[in-house]
């Protein structure tokens, strides 16, 4: 049990739980249950789970998958909605008048995750294992997705980048590649921030 100093505040707790109370049934019924393969709407339930549990492991990790997500997909998204232009792709959706309006501003829940997530880690501390497991996690989450989801939502991107569809390489090469990619490019630099910051004593 962490200390008392370290516990969580009740307001965080029950605040993020009556928006998940809100925005799952919500997505299941405008988006339908595939969407919830998504690695950031994954991190919502994960998030959750690790307030109320005061998990250290599990908020770290998903503090990997939403800072940089979240990030990017805020810059995505403003720099459309200024200029009509998307320097990074994916969130064309959110200016797509066929998609549900309630969905699209419950998107905006991409902004909010870095947040609840990394003021969890900083009451908490970082647990640097957080990069392996949630490598982990994606690698089986990747794999389920190109499974079980339909090709034309290309979910987590696995069927191309930056939602769009790939023929250039092999299936499995170009899984292989986002495989690869995803912990490079998002975790390990989040991570490494972190290490720095343990080291400087700024987080625990």
């Amino acid at each position: 049990m962490p200390r008392l100093a370290d516990q969580l505040p009740l307001w965080l707790k029950l605040l993020f739980s009556v928006w998940i109370l809100f925005w799952a049934p919500a997505y299941a019924v405008m988006l339908g249950a595939q969407n919830y393969f998504w690695l950031c709407n994954l991190a919502s339930f994960l998030i959750l789970t690790g307030l109320w549990t005061e998990n250290r492991l599990l908020l770290s990790m998903q503090w990997l998958a939403v800072l940089l997500v979240g990030l990017f997909w805020g810059f995505d998204v403003g720099v459309a909605w200024l200029t009509g232009f998307h320097p990074i792709g994916g969130t064309e959706y959110m200016f797509d008048p066929e998609h549900p309006p309630l969905a699209r501003v419950l998107s905006l829940y991409h902004l909010v995750l870095p947040f609840v997530a990394g003021l969890a880690v900083l009451r908490l501390g970082y647990e640097s294992r957080a990069l392996v497991w949630q490598t982990l996690l994606t690698w089986l989450v990747i794999p389920l997705t190109y499974v079980f989801t339909d090709a034309e939502r290309n979910i987590n991107w696995v069927h191309g980048p930056f939602g769009m569809q790939q023929e250039m390489l092999a299936p499995f090469a170009y899984l292989a590649i986002l495989m690869l990619g995803w912990p490079l490019v998002l975790y390990l630099p989040v991570h490494g921030l972190m290490r720095y910051l343990q080291r400087r004593g700024k987080v625990r």
